[in-house]
């Protein structure tokens, strides 16, 4: 068994109370490859749940103090709260817990060179891209991702080297327990505003966690982001930067489309040549998110043509410009976004796919993003040719009658914008309005990805 730190020296049975979310699973994932004692609960059974039980976890569904079987360790997520019941009896048996950026900070710790990809947007598909890079090119990572990657079955894949990559969550300031060796910092962005202040206390919190990287570490930062340029000369490791601008270390020119909206372009380093890209996937901010996946790779040893080569195989991770399936002509594609910066980038990257007329219907995440964006969404969907609004997405959040969706479709300046509650109802309105050639575009980070299910079952 190996002892992650002197916290581990008696631990030999590991509790994580909200087991089945994506970042939680993985962890279980590596504590049981590592021959730990892994249980846990959750609220509901999942296939998550179902392969940790086929690795050897023990998994209730539900949570109750009798869950606690004399653990040496409580591992818990920032959704589960002082009063959750199994926490209590934790307490009450004096047993020692510790919350999940915690523990995966920990088991950073055991890894020569750690990766961590922060960001406002983007850090799941940038997470994908380092990680499949490092798969294809030999150095057989340990990957956890904050989504599902066909390419290694899933969120976690469990590697034999000192290379680990994971995201990098800003939210609560939670990155500032991880230990990277190379840091990436994609974007910085006004985000999460139910616990930041506002911006300034959002770059605060990146720069923490610049600072938090070793001299002899590495920092992968956007210097076509303002936000971002305001922290560097605070951080003092190896920084290399990356975008458009002429001072970029690494920089995309040349840049063109193919007919699927994909683009290629060349990579200068330092002013020369170092490989011309071509992404299967779309926009503008996937160029950015590549560009960081190209630079951190490059200082971990890999070649230019290695590095090209796995780009282009990458396809995206679900949910992120996920293609659904086609009906009568119709496309219909799933994605995350969920801040006003990721649907504005998204759409733009819907508008180089081959379509006529672009759908969006898009689900508000949380009551807080929504009442404190509200003028940047009301200005997020120009590049849409018909919008519907559903109902905020609670997430975390109860509902105090500041916010809702109909007031954002009011406000939205659009020929075309409806709020509409109902996920049939929607889907029923474009199966009759939709025409051939059509996009439909669900986005949001709940559950709106059912609506483009719901349409393709709908026989016309």
């Amino acid at each position: 068994m190996l002892s992650f730190d002197k916290t581990f020296k008696e631990v030999h049975h590991i509790h994580l109370i909200g087991i089945g979310g994506i970042s939680m699973s993985a962890i279980a994932e590596i504590l049981l490859n590592h021959g730990y004692t892994v249980s846990g609960s959750d609220l509901r059974d999942s296939n998550i749940l179902q392969k940790l039980r086929n690795h050897g976890a023990e998994v209730y569904i539900g949570h109750r103090p009798e869950n606690i079987t004399n653990p040496d360790l409580i591992v818990y997520t920032a959704a589960i709260k002082n009063n959750n019941p199994e926490r209590i009896r934790a307490k009450e048996l004096e047993i020692k817990e510790i919350d999940r950026a915690e523990m995966l900070g920990i088991i950073m710790k055991k890894y020569e060179k750690s990766i961590a990809v922060a960001g406002s947007h983007g850090k799941t598909t940038t997470t994908s891209l380092v990680s499949l890079i490092l798969e294809y090119t030999g150095f057989d990572p340990t990957i956890l991702i904050g989504g599902e990657l066909d390419e290694i079955g899933g969120n976690i894949k469990i590697g034999s080297s000192q290379h680990f990559i994971t995201e990098a969550c800003e939210y609560v300031e939670s990155f500032l327990k991880f230990n990277p060796f190379i840091g990436i910092i994609l974007n910085i962005d006004a985000d999460h505003l139910d616990y930041f202040k506002d911006i300034h206390h959002v770059k605060d919190a990146f720069k923490k966690f610049g600072m938090k990287i070793p001299k002899e570490g590495f920092l992968v930062a956007n210097a076509d982001d303002q936000n971002i340029l305001d922290i560097l000369p605070q951080i003092h490791c190896n920084i290399i930067t990356y975008g458009l601008s002429n001072d970029c270390d690494f920089r995309a020119v040349n840049i063109n489309y193919n007919e699927n909206g994909f683009p290629s372009f060349e990579v200068l380093y330092k002013g020369n040549s170092f490989g011309s890209f071509t992404l299967s996937i779309p926009g503008l901010h996937n160029i950015y998110n590549s560009l960081a996946s190209i630079a951190t790779a490059y200082i971990l040893g890999a070649s230019p043509l290695d590095i090209s080569k796995s780009i282009t195989i990458y396809k995206g991770a679900h949910r992120r410009f996920d293609i659904l399936g086609e009906i009568d002509g119709v496309k219909i594609i799933d994605d995350y976004a969920h801040h006003p910066v990721e649907v504005m980038a998204t759409l733009e990257a819907a508008t180089n796919y081959p379509h006529n007329r672009i759908w969006c219907v898009f689900q508000p995440h949380t009551y807080t993003r929504t009442l404190a964006l509200f003028d940047d969404f009301s200005k997020a969907f120009d590049k849409a040719h018909h919008v519907i609004i559903t109902d905020i997405y609670a997430a975390r959040e109860q509902d105090e009658g500041k916010i809702h969706s109909k007031t954002l479709a009011d406000a939205i300046i659009h020929p075309d914008v409806r709020y509409i509650k109902d996920f049939d109802e929607i889907a029923e309105y474009i199966s009759q309005n939709m025409e051939e050639r059509d996009i439909v575009l669900t986005m949001g980070a709940g559950d709106i990805y059912q609506v483009g299910e719901k349409i393709l079952k709908i026989e016309n």
